[in-house]
């Protein structure tokens, strides 16, 4: 485990097997390996499809470095457990944000981002930028 303090990138998913696929894309793509930061959140504790707010809060754990914590989800319950997680105020660590960004591209600009060293709103908008990515 680095001592550099970087972003920490959460991908929250409801299959475990889909945040585990972007996470191991994003850092393969990002060729950051294991120097950012990033763990996969998807499904419920029991194996199945759903969000978990106990899986989400262990992965922003295991992820900060004191830099902020990054979460990217993939749909609305999602999105609807990490703003719960948030609401509540110490369930994340501190400097947590719930990025609004396309699961997957999003995912790859914020860890590609999150490698050079970038600050949280850096990361952030990386991330958001990906909307704009064009595929034709």
């Amino acid at each position: 485990m680095s001592d550099e303090r970087l972003v920490g990138i959460v991908l929250v998913s409801h299959s475990a097997a889909v945040a585990e696929s972007v996470a191991e894309l994003a850092k393969g793509l990002a060729g950051a390996g294991d120097a950012v930061p990033v763990a996969p959140a998807g499904g419920t504790e029991g194996g199945g499809l759903g969000t978990s707010a106990e899986l989400i809060s262990a992965a922003a754990a295991s992820v900060d470095r004191g830099a902020g914590v990054a979460v990217l989800t993939d749909l609305g319950s999602a999105v609807l457990t990490v703003k719960a997680l948030l609401a509540e105020g110490d369930e994340l660590p501190a400097d947590t944000r719930l990025v609004d960004a396309p699961f997957v591209e999003g995912a790859v600009a914020a860890v590609v981002t999150a490698s050079t060293g970038s600050d949280l709103s850096t990361v952030e908008a990386a991330a958001v930028e990906a909307y704009a990515y064009r595929k034709v």
